[in-house]
């Protein structure tokens, strides 16, 4: 877009003064593409070559800009500027995954959009932050505690393009300061486990242990309280995350709550709302792998719910990311439409396993459970799921015991404009003739074995310098020889 011509006018050298150069930025930025601008630089050469005064020229310009042209620019700088301007909107920037920006300017730059973030302080969302951050847009990053707690993410924005307003799940009014005047809203507010919390009591022992926020809150409530607000606002868009597993029939109650979830916010923002169902996502603080690997150390045996025979289909944490950057970047192209996220490839929890283990050399005893045995397993994953963070609880049992990926057909890549001639999104999806995908963002799902090393051979003992071909070894020999 032009907007990189204001955001790169360092790199600028043309004879106009600071004023101009002012006014020509406002300018471009109210031209709605390219093309103009070269309309303009044509007819400037064109005026320059054939004699005409700059006063003809400057009358010309004045009755197509908003605002009068400085009476001392001359037709060749404009052209010149014009040109620059032109050739610099056309420099491909790459994000932090590699993706090009659709928004040129980066992290410096000024997208001249704003967006609104509920749960960027989750897995997902500090990913969310660096792409959006490194675009030049403005961030409102909802926080539920101290602004402090969200420092993390500062970096990803240039200064003074965040800013952290408090909120209450429970309380209207502060969602909506929260989204401010945001253009676009990002709801990523998920649960893996029902959070507890200590209450007073005045009885022995004086303290109750309860549920802060159910998955009913977390997954249905809150995401429709902050659609709502989305709506009252006046935001453009809404993009709601969601799971490829969510289903008003599934066994796990967090499934189905998903599901009750992309009913409530369709309801509240409207048809425009743009549902994200994602897989199982990898990556350095992932709760897939890692959770394999902090299990051989926690656990006397790693358990395999349905003998580790379920498939799954993960995918990378940047994947997503990426795609919900490219969707708000075109959300007038995807608005209503459903996309489900996920890997290239499927593996069973028992391949996910034997994979994890390859990579830290652990050897924990792998225990297949039959799915008949789920019930037994759920009262003693009840039983774990009361502790602050559990590694297993009821819904992860139904979670693994079951298929957590989409069998629905991909819509061909750049057919969307096909879709919206047979179908709305929420027919499509009603039909499940085919769903938009990764391919339909250009985005090449990335490999789990290009990722996975970088994170998990913390779990090696020793780390993976013990592998390094001669290191010990000269160093054993070094420390005989000193001994000598």
């Amino acid at each position: 877009m032009l907007r990189s011509f204001a955001a790169s006018r360092r790199l600028l050298h043309t004879p106009v003064v600071a004023g101009q150069l002012s006014f020509l930025e406002g300018s471009l930025e109210r031209v709605a593409s390219i093309e103009k601008a070269t309309e303009w630089a044509t007819i400037a050469t064109s005026a320059g070559a054939s004699g005409e005064d700059t006063a003809t020229v400057i009358d010309y310009f004045n009755k197509s800009l908003p605002v009068p042209l400085p009476d001392t620019i001359a037709p060749h700088q404009l052209k010149d500027l014009l040109t620059r301007a032109t050739n610099l909107s056309k420099i491909e920037r790459r994000g932090t995954y590699g993706n090009a920006l659709e928004f040129a300017g980066g992290r410096s730059g000024n997208a001249n959009k704003s967006i609104a973030v509920f749960g960027a302080s989750g897995f997902l969302g500090k990913y969310v932050c660096s792409e959006f951050g490194t675009a030049g847009y403005m961030a409102h990053l909802a926080n539920r505690g101290c602004e402090m707690e969200m420092r993390h993410l500062k970096p990803n924005f240039d200064l003074g393009m965040t800013r952290f307003p408090f909120y209450s799940p429970r309380d209207k009014g502060s969602v909506l300061q929260a989204i401010g005047d945001a253009d676009y809203v990002i709801n990523l507010v998920g649960k893996n486990y029902e959070t507890k919390t200590l209450k007073p009591s005045s009885s022995f022992p004086y303290f109750t242990y309860e549920t802060n926020y159910t998955y009913d809150e977390a997954h249905v409530a809150v995401p429709q309280m902050i659609a709502e607000c989305a709506a009252i606002a006046g935001c453009k868009g809404f993009i709601h995350v969601s799971s490829v597993v969510a289903d008003a029939k599934s066994p796990s109650h967090w499934a189905r709550t998903k599901w009750q979830g992309e009913q409530a916010v369709k309801k509240a923002f409207g048809e425009s709302t743009v549902v994200v169902r994602a897989s199982q996502m990898f990556g350095p603080e992932d709760k897939l792998l890692n959770w394999f690997a902090v299990a051989a150390r926690a656990l006397p045996f790693v358990p395999l719910f349905n003998q580790g025979e379920a498939r799954t289909r993960p995918v990378y944490m940047g994947d997503v990311a990426d795609a919900i950057f490219k969707i708000v970047g075109k959300y007038d192209k995807y608005a209503g439409e459903s996309f489900e996220i996920q890997g290239e490839k499927d593996y069973t929890y028992e391949e996910l396993a034997s994979f994890v283990y390859d990579i830290t050399e652990q050897r924990p005893t792998l225990l297949s459970i039959p799915e008949e045995l789920n019930p037994i397993v759920k009262k003693g994953a009840a039983m774990w799921g009361m502790l602050p963070n559990p590694m297993i609880n009821e819904d992860k049992v139904d979670l693994w015991s079951m298929d957590y990926m989409s069998n629905n057909t991909s819509v061909p890549a750049g057919d969307v404009s096909a879709i919206a001639e047979t179908a709305s999104g929420k027919e499509l999806d009603a039909m499940a003739n085919g769903v938009l995908t990764l391919e339909n963002l250009d985005i090449q799902p990335t490999a789990i074995d290009t990722i996975a090393f970088s994170y998990l051979h913390q779990f090696r003992t020793g780390g993976h310098f013990i592998h390094v071909d001669g290191y010990h070894k000269e160093a054993d020999t070094k420390g005989g020889s000193a001994a000598a």
